[in-house]
């Protein structure tokens, strides 16, 4: 009787030990196909945290293809040239067509809107940046430019453009501002009037930039209307692809000092 007994108890062990060694044959095979299925998913390349850039202005920014065109895919293809991470923010995205470069969408986020004054910008800002969150930097496009092309007050649009900074040193005290000194329209089209403005703002944005400036955020002039000629133009304002090629080289060169690795 004892003897029956052991026998029935190895029996049991015997089949106890089939049973887990099933168990875990099921378990590693399941893992195993798991870390395979995660090995061979396509992954979402890693958003960047930092070098989020807001181009900011009006048409100049929005641009209009193929009529004319924005400088930020020609800024885009250089910043990826050279590796750069960084993201694009703004609430407005650019549904023109534009070709991949190598291998990758242009990022068409922006805040352009084609003939916003100083004033409207001013009075939408802390809504846009509700909402995409806060740049580390601005590219403040062709500042108080409708102003003066709309015949508003010259004063307003300065008040305008310095009260812009504060809102976005107030919504990141580390921001970086690139500002332009901007770009003139073609010759033909800027009057006595539009030339001594064009050139009265290109002094003053010197002036913000280094009142704006403090010891957390920069605030750069761009220098866009030496060595800017008609040849850049695809209407009496707009740039054409040599004109936004043109902007996009001078924003990378200014921006490789603010840029963050």
């Amino acid at each position: 009787m004892q003897i029956q007994i052991k026998r029935n108890t190895t029996k049991h062990h015997t089949r106890h030990q089939y049973l887990l060694l099933f168990i875990l044959s099921i378990l590693i095979t399941t893992t195993i196909a798991c870390v395979s299925d995660e090995d061979t998913t396509p992954q979402e390349p890693p958003i960047s945290l930092q070098n989020r850039i807001l181009p900011l202005g009006a048409s100049r920014v929005e641009g209009a293809r193929p009529i004319y065109e924005s400088f930020r895919y020609e800024l885009w293809k250089e910043l990826r040239d050279n590796d750069w991470s960084f993201d694009f923010i703004g609430t407005q995205s650019d549904n023109a067509p534009y070709p991949t470069y190598n291998g990758e969408a242009f990022d068409t986020d922006h805040e352009g809107r084609g003939g916003w004054t100083s004033g409207q910008i001013l009075n939408e800002l802390d809504e846009w940046l509700s909402d995409t969150g806060s740049p580390d930097i601005v590219l403040f496009s062709s500042p108080g430019g409708n102003d003066i092309l709309g015949g508003l007050p010259y004063d307003n649009a300065i008040a305008n453009i310095n009260s812009i900074i504060d809102l976005l040193q107030d919504n990141n005290p580390n921001v970086s501002i690139l500002i332009e000194q901007l770009a003139p329209g073609r010759s033909d089209f800027m009057t006595t009037n539009f030339i001594t403005l064009f050139e009265q703002m290109k002094e003053d944005v010197l002036d913000i930039a280094t009142t704006q400036t403090t010891s957390t955020s920069k605030v750069i002039a761009v220098n866009m209307y030496e060595g800017f000629n008609d040849d850049y133009l695809a209407d009496d304002v707009h740039y054409n692809e040599a004109g936004a090629d043109f902007i996009a080289t001078r924003y990378y060169n200014a921006l490789t000092n603010v840029l963050e690795n």
